[in-house]
């Protein structure tokens, strides 16, 4: 059983009780992480994969064979992505150009649907450039999305004064010139995620169907030992960083499908049940297995 987790001690403990059900696993190194997700969803490159939110709903408006193991391996807040330069704020985003990744970075996803929500930014009155496709086969940009020049960079663009704005995560640069576009942004998300009950996920796992239905015993394993890894480690606090289970995981899928039929990155809605349904279907067992 091929494996791709970012976390070594997740990796570990999969892997182990992978082993112990009889199932040799093998964890494939790929860096970063979401290199992965393309070969995982269009060609089933490996059985058990770090994914990101928006990756996963895409793999499934597409009808590609992926389900949801419902384990968070990367929890954020995401206010603080849109950065700017000079005197620029999140008003000022209509009649501006703004940089992202990929239009189905689940950063990016994240991030939009706040100015949408809390800011009233309409999402079309900005200039969008984007850097990269999406991981799934078959998706595309939005009509109104351009797609910058081969080898450009957004950091660069950013830095260059090409871009008023950018969406960022890991890839921002370390620049003093550079600064939050929405004010106390640490303290907006904290304040965003507190009425929300939830932390704006990121990563979470990823299994193949047929991995499911061939090897049920091996992801099931794979489930508890990362779901012990988290709760064992989780900080207490008023939102869980880490949500493990069906149920915990309810509320962060249903706002990013939300956010993501509305910015036209999937092309159908995606209820959180549909993937609840094919998990539990697949290796044949009942929601609450799961923290359903």
């Amino acid at each position: 059983m091929k494996l791709v987790l970012g976390r070594d001690d997740l990796a570990a403990a999969a892997a182990a009780a992978v082993r112990e059900t009889g199932t040799e696993p093998e964890r494939l190194g790929i860096t970063p992480v979401h290199k992965a997700s393309r070969g995982f969803v269009n060609d089933s490159a490996a059985d058990i994969c770090e994914v990101a939110i928006v990756t996963v709903l895409q793999a499934v408006a597409h009808g590609k064979p992926v389900l949801l193991l419902p384990v968070t391996t990367l929890g954020r807040h995401q206010h603080q992505t849109l950065v700017t330069r000079g005197k620029l704020s999140v008003a000022d985003v209509e009649g501006r150009s703004v940089g992202v990744r990929s239009w189905s970075q689940t950063t990016g996803v994240w991030m939009r649907g706040f100015l949408t929500e809390q800011y009233g930014v309409d999402l079309r009155k900005a200039d969008w450039t984007t850097y990269e496709g999406s991981h799934v086969d078959g998706a595309k940009d939005p009509s109104w999305v351009r797609r910058a020049p081969q080898g450009a960079k957004l950091p660069a663009d950013f830095l260059d004064g090409r871009l008023d704005f950018g969406i960022m995560g890991n890839e921002l640069p370390a620049d003093d010139s550079i600064r939050t576009a929405v004010d106390n942004a640490r303290e907006t998300a904290e304040q965003w995620s507190r009425d929300q009950g939830f932390i704006p996920v990121n990563h979470v796992v990823g299994v193949g169907e047929r991995a499911a239905a061939d090897h049920p015993a091996a992801v099931l394993a794979a489930y508890d030992a990362m779901r012990s890894v988290l709760t064992a480690k989780e900080e207490r606090g008023p939102v869980p960083l880490h949500p493990v289970g069906f149920e915990a995981l309810r509320a962060a899928f249903t706002k990013a499908a939300a956010y993501a039929l509305e910015q036209g990155v999937i092309p159908r809605a995606v209820d959180y049940d549909e993937l609840v349904e094919r998990t539990c279907a697949a290796l044949d067992v009942p929601a609450a297995r799961l923290g359903g």
